[in-house]
Parts: C-alpha cells; sequence; structure tokens
C-alpha cells in the first residue's frame, strides 16, 4: 500500500463467562479528530484478517475519509483461540457484535462512523445496523448474505453453471469426504476461477494474505462455516437477519458482482426490506471485485462517492 497507517495497537475485549485474556488488532489510515466522519471496515470469512480490503485505505488520501481496519477475534493479529475449535456456542454473531460494539466505543466513533462489511463482513454490519447503533450514519454491504439458507441456494445455483463433469467431481468427493483430493481441489479452483476471484492474472498479495489467515487457523471458518462453502455444516445454519433489515435507518449501498458467489437471490431480501437502499451489481465482477483488475476503480468510486454524501462533522 502506498498509504502508511497513522495508527494501530489492540483493545482489551472482554468475553462473558470466558476468562482469557484476548484483544483486537486494528489499523487506522487518516486522522480520527478530522471533520470526516470515519469508515469501519468489517472482513469476511469468518477468519480471513483485513488485509485483503486495503484497497479502501485509499479512501483518506482521495475522500479524506479516515478509515478504520481490524482483524475479527480468532484470527490474524487478533487473540487466536484454538482452544474452541467446533463449539458452535462460543463461534456466534453475538460474539463479533460485542466486539465492533467494544471497537467502537474504544476509539470513540460515536460522534459518528460509516461501516463497510465485505461478504461474512457484510452480513454482520447487517444485523449490527438494525440493532440502530448509535452514530451510525451510512452502510455498506458489500457482497453480503441476507441468510445462510439464500447462501446455500446461491452457492447451489453458482454451482450448476459449472461444467457437468466438474460439478459431479465436486459432488463426488463431497460425498466421500476427500477435501484433499486433488482432483477436489482442481473442481474448487474452477469454481473459484469463476465465481471468487475473476482476474486472469495472480490475487494480489492482499487477497493472498486474507487466504492465508484462513489456512493457518480454521477454527473460526472451520466451527461457523465447516470445511468449505461448499460443505456448509457450521453454526451459521439457520443464520438470518432477514427479520430485522426493515429497522435498519442509515442509507444503505449494497452491491455485488454479476458472477458473485453472493448470488443475487441473497442480496433481494436486503433490498426489498432496508428503507434506504441502492443496489449495485458491477458486470463481469466476481466475489472480490473490490481486487479485480477492471472493476477496483469502479468499486472504489462508487462506495467513496456514496459514503461522501453522508459525511458530516463528528
Amino acid at each position: 500500500m502506498a498509504q502508511v497507517p497513522t495508527r494501530e495497537g489492540t483493545i482489551p475485549f472482554k468475553i462473558p463467562k470466558y476468562d482469557v485474556p484476548c484483544a483486537t488488532y486494528y489499523k487506522i489510515f487518516g486522522d480520527l479528530a478530522s471533520a470526516i466522519s470515519p469508515l469501519v471496515v468489517v472482513h469476511g470469512g469468518p477468519g480471513a484478517g483485513h488485509k485483503y480490503l486495503l484497497s479502501f485505505a485509499g479512501l483518506w488520501p482521495r475522500y479524506g475519509i479516515p478509515v478504520v481496519f481490524y482483524d475479527q477475534i480468532g484470527c490474524a493479529s487478533s487473540t487466536h483461540l484454538p482452544q474452541t475449535a467446533g463449539d458452535g456456542d462460543f463461534w456466534k454473531e453475538s460474539l463479533f457484535l460485542d466486539e465492533l460494539d467494544n471497537l467502537i466505543d474504544h476509539l470513540g466513533l460515536r460522534g459518528g462512523f460509516h461501516l463497510l462489511g465485505q461478504s461474512w463482513g457484510g452480513m454482520l454490519v447487517g444485523s449490527y445496523a438494525a440493532k440502530r447503533p448509535r452514530g451510525l450514519q451510512r452502510l455498506v454491504i458489500a457482497s453480503g448474505l441476507a441468510s445462510w439458507e439464500l447462501s446455500m441456494k446461491g452457492i447451489e445455483t453458482r454451482r450448476c453453471e459449472l461444467p457437468e463433469e466438474t460439478l459431479q467431481t465436486l459432488r463426488k468427493y463431497e460425498q466421500d469426504g476427500d477435501y484433499d483430493n486433488p482432483e477436489y481441489k482442481e473442481a474448487t479452483a474452477m469454481f473459484s476461477k469463476k465465481f471468487v476471484f475473476r482476474d486472469d492474472q495472480s490475487p494480489p498479495q492482499m487477497l493472498m494474505a486474507g487466504l492465508q489467515n484462513l489456512a493457518a487457523d480454521k477454527t473460526v471458518y472451520g466451527t461457523m462455516i465447516g470445511p468449505s462453502i461448499h460443505v456448509p455444516i457450521g453454526s451459521l445454519l439457520g443464520w438470518t437477519s432477514i427479520p430485522g433489515l426493515s429497522q435498519i435507518i442509515a442509507p444503505t449501498l449494497l452491491y455485488n458482482g454479476e458472477y458473485d458467489t453472493s448470488h443475487d437471490i441473497a442480496q433481494i431480501p436486503y433490498f426489498e426490506h432496508i428503507p434506504k437502499v441502492r443496489w449495485v451489481t458491477f458486470a463481469n465482477g466476481g466475489h472480490f471485485c473490490h481486487l479485480e483488475q477492471g472493476l477496483r476503480e469502479r468499486v472504489f468510486t462508487t462506495v467513496g462517492d456514496f459514503l461522501s454524501q453522508g459525511n458530516e462533522s463528528h
């Protein structure tokens, strides 16, 4: 990144009924004391860490919007809790909502802030905004999912767009539970090429950092999702944000890619229930369209222009 963070550190995070000292790592680009409300960026995975979203740090030099990134508990530079692997009662949405509240309070942002969540982060910020948190001004749901049921329907729809031979390979090895088979890995790589990161070039280092975080510690992802997005058997089963979406009062930008794994079917409830919402689908884009060569600038300016409409002194 050309931009240099102006501040970084850790925030103590007390988890109720869990007597282990924990901390949330954060990184800030820009000056939180400026008159422009900051953007808090919430990453996906769960467990990917913030680095794959660092392109949004450019909102500071171009738009004057300070940007706060953080690593959610259990991954990257925040406290890891491998002893909780498989504990679905521990790894649930409320833990991450509490962590986000703790971050916002610690950094003194209640006077005004924006939120952007990507993928799982989009799911999280939708639920958070439905609580009408004090200070939230504008919301960006980037390739989010309104419910886990609709997420699974969207993934299956995408899988059925693969060549029949590839789809049967996925189904065969999933039935066998053989997720490490080279043929299965080749089939999932084809899925990723079509729907996750669609560039012909190699994934940028930012994205590789997120994938490396997921590979290095599977505690959170493995517990909440399962072995992979193709085998969603984790604690997010049954999750939905739909009942609360009508309670969101912040103006909302909703976006996804044309070929996104976050299929349109999982966006429709956001569009139908959030009172003030604009939906943008980026042509030819995948799940990480904010990093794809032909779309990076369009995604960036769409987000920057939207947030600038709501920049108020805080």
